[in-house]
């Protein structure tokens, strides 16, 4: 008869060496394209994931690895499963990150007005050059820094995202930037602008003064910020009426173009159609009843400026104010003269006088030096009607809103900007929201909140640099002015272009900011803009139609929270404005990473901690346990005690794949009762774990295979067949084989169910003996195992024998830790004590057990209102210790 295939242990190293052996084993899933993408399988056959380009401006986090882990384990498991799996890398390397970490690095900023320096070449900047001012450079040059920046940062992170082990198919890595990516991004600008979706127009828009860029509502946080509420004393035209309006922006006051309050406020009723006169620069503005006003508010009645926040714009539109705009782009107050049409007063000299003490100077010094104007008595609003600001300024907590990215609070600039209509679509993006399958489910709920209170449509351009460049120009009149409501726009075979160099058809290169010529558009798409187009641009859309039949819509989208509002949302969006579907099947959403103190780790609260010295000291198969180890969507703190349990995991598996795999006896099937009642459990774990990642629950799976693992393989099973598997049982070769058999399976079915989350030691333990023996080189390429992995051995005669073996085994041992013995001391006499059930369940178990614990002179006995299951000990007697179980003496010193 055939003899079971052993393995010498002797031949294998003590430990998992971890380093040396993901080396090994990187090297030769790369050079074997165990994790390549087979394009001439079916649509049906492909598991296609939408992996989230990280942004490339400086190094991951453990954040990272937690979040792509979650990714790598699933697309690990579907590979199992026989599914083509298209898994792709992209890196997000343009916009305003980027720009800002090659500002610092090379110390340096742009300017479109410096010329272009050919093969510029800069060092990075010293802590010594760092403190100079920065070196201007051409947008060209700045541009080939960028590029130089990004291409060094992705070589690092993808060396991480080898090092942890992702399973992505590096043949289909792509940049946000690249020109089929722009080219990509530049088709989705005209399919919009062609269908009437996208549009340009002059008007008030959030914009960040550090950046002075424009953005987007869904890139705007709110943040608790000290102000003050100020009591300023306001006059009524043609009468002695005043009133006192307190507003936390004093610095605007130059800018009001009208005043408002509830149309139900009685203290207010007569003021309207009334005109109120402000104080210092003497201007009158509208009174006019609002809904939106707040009584409860301040003193109930406020000032409309140009702009304080989205409601200004608002009252702005309905009352058709003027516009009196005093911030400039670059956050200082800009040079106005009062008199002229627009900025009409009644005493336009002394307007102008006190406006001069304003006069470029940021928001914070104007506020300050404004509240100081309002101190003085001839600013009233009308003679004699003393000092403006009435008492002393109230200290207040607010919430001002900022650019996600930003140090300085937005203001609202009339700026001409490019927009995507979306407000007139939110019923039908909130049908298409709810076609995706959210996971958590209630992560849904945070995609419909957002389009629900969704109140503008989307900026797109960016006043910027490194980005994807809108494809269009305008034609300049005979003084040389754009015309914006005509602009040229690229056709699509001349795509990518950069308008800035490329020119529209019809003219040439010498009419360029020429009068009667044309120009370029200077702005770049938000970095969403592209982002948003991730599914396609990894599915080649519109450049490979049959590759992108076969890729999109995606299986599954993974990201985290705090952008669904961003890149969810947005790319929804664009799937529904462009083929009328849904970019994906299922969102996948990851929860944040906590420092100790429970707060989230990010780059900006400068509280993260890099994965490298984890994977050095625990290994890529520890770290990827401690990922794993968290449900979907649940903020999970960073704990390095996890990272140890895993390490201890990988040593025990790689330890009992030695020993299971070192035993040897004739090839029989699996027949004996508690060999039966084994796999019958662990097909019960099987079967748990894949219904689990049905679900897309990796943690529960883990934790699942991880228990059985210990408590009933390692713990149980394995010393109850020790002896047997070494042949020291009655039932001579065949019961030998049985055993053998049903570890051998055991280890190769626990390896599958680990192999998605602890792919380096699974990996290592299957070539031992499984790959040959299976015709399967990699685990990765073996079948998940399911029922067929089973067929062919009989369910146990009774399906309480695992457990009956398993309790009398506890029994023993414990009794033998109460005694003070190690579980190793033999025992020469007991009684073991259950009801009739379980003494007839024990009876195939027996000789496993008393084998296992070493029991000798043991006598059954009945007693019928014990539990099912449950054992007792008495009349316990042990063996003599041996010489090496007995304590020695303390030694000297």
């Amino acid at each position: 008869m055939k003899t079971v295939r052993s393995i010498n242990p002797e031949l294998l190293p003590k430990h998992f060496e971890a380093e040396s052996i993901e080396k090994k084993l990187d090297a030769r899933w790369e050079s074997e394209g165990t994790y390549h993408f087979d394009p001439s399988r079916t649509r049906e056959e492909t598991f296609v994931v939408d992996t989230p380009p990280p942004t490339v401006s400086g190094s991951l986090h453990v954040g990272h690895i937690f979040s792509y882990t979650h990714t790598d384990v699933i697309a690990r498991q579907q590979r199992m499963l026989g599914k083509n799996i298209f898994y792709p890398m992209g890196w997000d390397d343009n916009g305003l990150p980027t720009e800002r970490r090659v500002q610092n690095y090379f110390n340096v900023r742009a300017d479109v007005r410096t010329p272009h320096e050919p093969g510029l070449r800069l060092e990075p900047a010293t802590a010594e050059s760092s403190k100079q001012p920065p070196r201007t450079v051409s947008r060209p040059n700045f541009i080939e820094l960028c590029h130089q920046v990004t291409q060094q940062d992705e070589q690092v992170f993808k060396g991480l995202f080898r090092r942890i082990g992702l399973s992505v198919d590096w043949a289909e890595e792509y940049a946000t930037i690249d020109d089929d990516s722009r080219k990509l991004a530049q088709l989705s600008f005209l399919d919009l602008y062609e269908k009437g979706h996208a549009y340009s127009v002059k008007a008030p828009t959030m914009w960040d003064v550090d950046f002075q860029t424009a953005v987007a509502q869904a890139e705007v946080e709110d943040r608790p910020q000290a102000g003050a509420f100020h009591d300023i004393e306001f006059g009524v035209e043609g009468s002695d009426a005043r009133f006192t309006i307190a507003t936390t922006r004093p610095e605007l006051l130059a800018a009001c173009v009208g005043v408002t309050a509830h149309p139900d406020d009685e203290r207010y009723k007569g003021l309207f159609g009334k005109r109120a006169i402000t104080p210092l620069f003497r201007v009158p503005v509208p009174i006019f009843p609002s809904e939106l006003a707040d009584p409860t508010k301040g003193t109930g009645i406020l000032m409309v400026c140009t702009f304080g926040d989205a409601t200004d714009v608002l009252w702005w539109r309905q009352q058709k104010l003027p516009l009196r705009q005093i911030i400039g782009r670059n956050g200082r107050l800009m040079a106005v003269t009062f008199g002229e049409e627009g900025w009409e007063s009644l005493d336009a000299p002394a307007a102008q006088g006190f406006y001069a003490g304003l006069l470029g100077k940021t928001v914070k010094q104007a506020r300050t030096a404004m509240v100081e104007l309002l101190r003085r008595e001839d600013g009233a609003a009308k003679p004699g009607m003393g000092v403006p600001l009435q008492g002393e300024p109230k200290p207040i907590q607010r919430e001002v809103k900022f650019f996600e990215k930003g140090d300085q609070p937005l203001e609202f600039i009339s700026t001409r900007q490019w927009f995507i209509r979306l407000m007139d679509k939110k019923e039908q993006l909130l049908r298409f929201g709810d076609r995706v399958k959210w996971h958590p489910e209630h992560m849904g709920s945070r995609y419909r909140n957002w389009t629900e209170n969704l109140q503008l449509d989307w900026c797109i351009s960016r006043q910027r640099y490194f980005g994807v460049q809108f494809p269009v120009w305008y034609p300049l009149d005979a003084d040389g002015n754009p015309i914006h409501d005509k602009p040229i726009v690229a056709t699509s075979e001349q795509l990518p272009v950069d308008p800035t160099v490329d020119v529209p058809q019809g003219y040439d290169a010498s009419q360029r900011d020429q009068p009667n010529g044309f120009t370029a558009e200077s702005d770049v798409f938000d970095t969403w803009f592209t982002s948003s187009l991730t599914p396609q641009i990894a599915s080649g859309w519109e450049l490979d139609p049959e590759r992108h039949r076969k890729l999109f819509p995606a299986d599954i989208r993974p990201q985290s929270h705090e952008i669904i509002r961003t890149w969810a949302f947005y790319t929804i969006a664009k799937a529904m404005l462009h083929e009328n579907t849904i970019p994906w099947k299922h969102v996948l959403i990851s929860g944040w990473i906590l420092d100790p103190d429970r707060k989230k780790m990010s780059k900006s609260k400068g509280n993260v901690i890099t994965p490298m010295h984890l994977l050095e000291n625990y290994g890529a198969d520890a770290v990827r346990y401690w990922s794993a180890s968290a449900r979907l969507g649940t903020d999970t703190a960073f704990d390095e005690k996890v990272f140890k349990v895993g390490k201890r995991l990988v040593t025990k598996l790689f330890n009992a794949g030695k020993y299971v795999l070192s035993q040897t006896a004739q090839e029989h099937p699996i027949t004996h009762e508690l060999d039966r009642a084994f796999v019958a459990r662990l097909a019960g774990v099987v079967e748990a774990a894949t219904a689990s990642y049905q679900e897309f629950e990796f943690a529960p799976a883990l934790a699942n295979t991880e228990s059985f693992f210990w408590a009933s393989f390692t713990d149980t099973y394995l010393e109850l067949v020790k002896a047997r598997a070494r042949g020291e049982s009655s039932g001579g070769e065949e019961a030998r084989g049985s055993a053998v058999a049903a570890l051998r399976l055991g280890l190769n079915v626990l390896l599958r169910l680990f192999a998605p989350v602890l792919p380096y030691i699974t990996e290592e333990v299957w070539s031992w003996a499984f790959a040959e023996e299976t015709g399967r080189k990699s685990i990765h390429r073996a079948r998940w195992p399911d029922a067929r992995t089973f067929a062919g051995i009989e369910k146990p005669a009774n399906p309480a024998s695992f457990a009956i073996a398993e309790a009398a085994q506890q029994a023993i041992n414990k009794r033998k830790s109460e005694s003070g013995a190690g579980v190793g001391r033999g025992v020469i006499r007991m009684k073991l004590v259950a009801n009739a059930a379980t003494l007839a369940g024990f009876g195939p178990v027996r000789e496993d057990v008393l084998s296992a614990t070493r029991s000798q002179g043991v006598e059954l006995v009945e007693k019928a209102d014990l539990a099912d299951g449950t054992f007792e000990i008495l009349d316990f007697e042990l063996a003599p210790a041996a010489e090496k179980e007995k304590t020695p003496e303390p030694s000297e010193g």
